[in-house]
């Protein structure tokens, strides 16, 4: 995918209000500083978005108490925000394409802190309910903007840098989530979990606020593309459809389950229809003919699943088969969001100098030795022998998510950064969502217990060296996709 004139416009400058942080030339000092606090307000928002996902899942006990519910109700406090991230973020990235990015991100901060509030003072859970999805409307945004902004942001030959800061905070933000969490939820009660946000989000926006470039002025005498609306309904159906067959259930696969995936593959088929008959579609079926970007969507997805992978198995093989306390476990688990928070940023200036598609060979290549080492090494090894290739395989996701994510936005249009990075970041939720569901069965049939929450140590650990396993084919499989996307390029840039 070639950049156009806009798209090359926004990588060297950007256009901004006399006197604002895109007018002065690069090598100015300001420049530099306002730079560096534009990115901090987007290193902040992508924090916050990251924190909202992982904060309230140890609450979830405490609020049962509080509002006299089950666990399947109080579940829907995690759920009604990661619904409407999934379903929503590609639709949000694409308007802010068409209306202005900063406008809408600043909106959707304002959103995500009015949100946290309202959480926080909710008197009954289904308000709740309703105010986490308005706070997972503002993170749709906040994510789907935040790396489409770092074009407009930062030279080109630094964009590997923005986006490992990028993936350190929100790292942090993900491992900060349920000991921060659960400090708060100790010492003062659940509703701190969500009040937390305000004061952050309210110094988010006013970093956004100053120092984001301005949204550049539309040509005169040029038409808007128009919003896509039966797209995105048809999307964000599809995707909820998709993304509550895999959630529902509680690990088991029923009727429902069945009937929402076929729900989701009809939607598949009425959007791909709906699309190809728009004038301005949400997302350009001609846009999965780049192989690059092809590659790194397929890859994303297949490396979430993976990683999720982790998370599914880790609790269970630390405490049963490799008999663990809850505080050990804990620690233990902690390492990999730490490896990633620690590595993200030194795999940006890595991929800046050495090339992003040379460093996601790398990170895939490390994933799949640390996934081939949890599948063959024995139990007898302890806990080194696990939290070993952990290392080695959260090493490789941070440089493959750092490489692959300046390599599919490098070169995008500008036109077009909110709607891909919006896509990008589906990917890597679907990967989530369904590494949560499939991992899970996969672990599940491989320890062959009815619950293994109960099963023998023996049986864990059989079940954790098949998992991994399994993993570690998905990572080979997205080897071979990134070298069958970058041969294509090349085919296709010889041709042209």
């Amino acid at each position: 995918m070639k950049p156009d004139a806009e798209g090359r416009h926004a990588a060297g400058g950007n256009t901004a209000r006399p006197g604002g942080p895109g007018t002065a030339p690069a090598g100015r000092p300001e420049r530099t500083t306002s730079v560096r606090w534009a990115l901090a307000g987007l290193s902040l928002s992508m924090l916050l978005s990251s924190l909202g996902t992982s904060i309230a899942n140890v609450a979830l006990p405490t609020l049962a108490q509080a509002f006299g519910a089950s666990f399947q109700q109080v579940q829907w406090v995690v759920l009604a925000y990661l619904l409407a991230i999934t379903t929503l973020i590609v639709s949000v990235g694409r308007l802010g394409d068409l209306f202005g990015r900063r406008r809408l991100l600043l909106a959707g901060i304002l959103l995500f802190t009015v949100a946290s509030v309202l959480c926080g003072l909710a008197p009954t859970l289904w308000l709740l309910i309703a105010a986490r999805a308005a706070q997972g409307l503002g993170a749709a945004v906040m994510m789907a903007l935040t790396m489409a902004f770092v074009g407009e942001t930062v030279p080109k030959a630094r964009t590997g840098s923005a986006m490992g800061l990028l993936g350190t905070t929100s790292a942090i933000g993900t491992a900060l989530g349920p000991s921060l969490g659960g400090v708060l939820v100790a010492g003062l009660d659940w509703r701190a979990v969500f009040l937390v946000n305000a004061p952050l989000g309210v110094v988010t926006l006013l970093l956004a606020h100053r120092h984001l470039p301005q949204d550049r002025v539309r040509e005169p005498g040029r038409d808007r593309a128009r919003f896509d609306h039966v797209g995105t309904v048809l999307l964000a159906l599809t995707l909820a459809a998709y993304a509550l067959a895999m959630t529902l259930g509680g690990g088991s696969f029923g009727a429902l389950n069945a009937t929402l995936l076929v729900a989701a593959a009809l939607g598949v088929g009425l959007f791909v229809r709906a699309e190809s008959r728009a004038s301005s579609p949400l997302i350009s079926l001609a846009t999965f003919r780049d192989p690059l970007l092809g590659a790194g969507l397929v890859t994303s997805a297949l490396v979430s699943t993976v990683m999720m992978a982790t998370l599914v198995v880790g609790p269970f093989h630390l405490s049963r088969a490799l008999g663990l306390d809850e505080a050990r476990v804990g620690l233990a688990l902690s390492v990999g969001p730490l490896v990633v928070a620690l590595a993200s940023a030194p795999a940006g200036r890595i991929a800046d100098r050495w090339g992003a598609p040379r460093m996601t060979l790398v990170g895939l290549g490390a994933m799949v030795a640390g996934t081939l080492a949890l599948a063959l090494l024995p139990r007898t090894l302890g806990v080194v022998g696990y939290l070993a290739p952990i290392v080695v395989t959260t090493l490789g996701y941070a440089v493959f998510q750092t490489a692959n994510n300046t390599s599919v936005m490098a070169d995008v249009p500008a036109d077009r950064r909110g709607v891909v990075s919006g896509m990008l970041n589906l990917s890597r939720n679907l990967g989530l969502v369904t590494g949560a569901s499939a991992m899970g069965a996969v672990f599940a049939l491989a320890s062959s217990a009815a619950d293994v929450a109960t099963a023998d140590p023996g049986a864990v650990a059989t079940g954790t060296r098949i998992t991994f396993a399994v993993a570690a084919t998905l990572i080979v499989v997205a080897l071979t996709v990134t070298a069958a996307g970058r041969a294509r390029a090349r085919h296709v840039a010889h041709l042209l």
